[in-house]
């Protein structure tokens, strides 16, 4: 082993080549970690929410490696997704059984093993029995935890041989206090991105490289799921014929989605796109709208909304009213009709769209940088 490497086993159930904010936020831990003299190795399932698939073993970059574990799709990670028992009875068996291996034959290089989201952290929970290492995990859900509840227990229970617990927001760190896991133990932290990727690009630059004709333009980026609300989206845009809508994603409504492109003029269906192209479309937009139907754990659409210098419509869910302020952007109830007046007030008003405009990328620069990723490494302690 090198001298100076440190290394880290990242467990998440979804990785990169799944496209959504917690697959972007890992790969951009990944890049920083590696890029600062970390050694990084990824254990993850092959994507479960899309027919993509990326290399069982995957070194493309000095520093990082990637293990891809085969496991059945059928799209039961959304089906699951109301029943957390049966989630973690879906998500956790193959991985631990990967984890538990790769400890037994690594164990003496590995200092600190970092857990992305609840199943991932029961994994940890349990390897931790037999290698004991320092851990941190990262949220990435609001659990909606009540009391005493067996939901609060089991997290309880997850959570203390846990030695640092990332919540995304505060709304987050709350959610983990009603189960009576330590306050001393929990961190907020915040994203970022890279800010030289998602930053203010010319409007008709990015609308001419990807043939978009009109003057506003609306966009919905995120999976194609119910809750994320991009069929509410598509009611908006049946009533504001004069606003275009450009949809960035995939997913089961990927298809309701088409259909209405081949009926509305004003819908764009663009499907699935990786990062540099998604930074495009925010530099073609005017606002980017997000519809979320359910308590959204962050949004880092919003991040980079802000840094690619584009005002947001946000749902007033979850933890979206800690990131999205009157500064930069409209919090609405996620009803169609609220989203179709906060769109015509932009729309119409060219001040309050200019004035959103102009805040936007300071605002993110002020808050979205890389240095944040370093409160996550802090948690590792100092591996040698």
């Amino acid at each position: 082993m090198r001298q100076n490497h440190r290394d880290v086993l990242i467990l998440s159930p979804s990785f990169y080549p799944n496209l959504g904010g917690v697959e972007t936020h890992l790969d951009d831990l990944c890049e920083y970690l590696r890029t600062n003299d970390y050694r990084v190795y990824v254990l993850t399932y092959q994507p479960l929410i899309t027919k993509v698939r990326g290399l069982r073993l995957e070194k493309k970059k000095e520093g990082l490696e990637i293990r891809r574990i085969s496991w059945p799709g059928f799209d039961l990670f959304h089906k699951l997704e109301p029943y957390p028992i049966l989630k973690a009875l879906y998500l956790t068996p193959r991985l631990l059984w990967a984890a538990f291996w790769f400890l037994l034959f690594h164990q003496t290089k590995i200092g600190a093993i970092h857990a992305h989201g609840l199943n991932a952290t029961l994994v940890a929970r349990i390897v931790n029995m037999f290698f004991r290492k320092r851990t941190t995990m990262s949220t990435h859900a609001i659990y909606d935890l009540r009391g005493k509840s067996l939901m609060a227990k089991i997290i309880k229970w997850i959570m203390n041989r846990i030695d640092t617990i990332m919540a995304v927001t505060e709304k987050s760190k709350i959610d983990l206090m009603t189960a009576e896991v330590p306050e001393d133990r929990i961190k907020v932290y915040t994203q970022w991105v890279n800010q030289e990727l998602f930053k203010p690009r010319d409007k008709t630059e990015c609308r001419r490289k990807l043939r978009l004709d009109g003057e506003f333009f609306a966009l919905f980026v995120g999976r194609l799921i119910e809750k994320k609300g991009a069929k509410v989206l598509l009611e908006v845009a049946e009533n504001l014929p004069e606003i275009k809508f450009v949809f960035v994603g995939d997913g089961p409504t990927l298809g309701d989605l088409k259909i209405a492109e081949n009926q509305l003029r004003n819908i764009y269906v663009v499907g699935r796109k990786n990062q540099q192209e998604t930074a495009l479309y925010y530099g073609a937009a005017d606002v980017i709208v997000i519809p979320s139907q359910y308590e959204e754990p962050f949004g880092r659409v919003v991040l980079e909304s802000l840094s690619s210098g584009r005002p947001v419509i946000a749902a007033n869910k979850g933890s979206l009213p800690e990131i999205v302020t009157s500064e930069v952007g409209i919090l609405v109830d996620p009803a169609a009709e609220n989203i179709t007046e906060a769109l015509k007030s932009l729309h119409n008003d060219s001040k309050i769209a200019k004035r959103l405009t102009e805040n936007a990328r300071a605002y993110a620069l002020r808050y979205f940088s890389e240095e944040n990723a370093q409160l996550i490494a802090d948690t590792y302690g100092k591996i040698q």
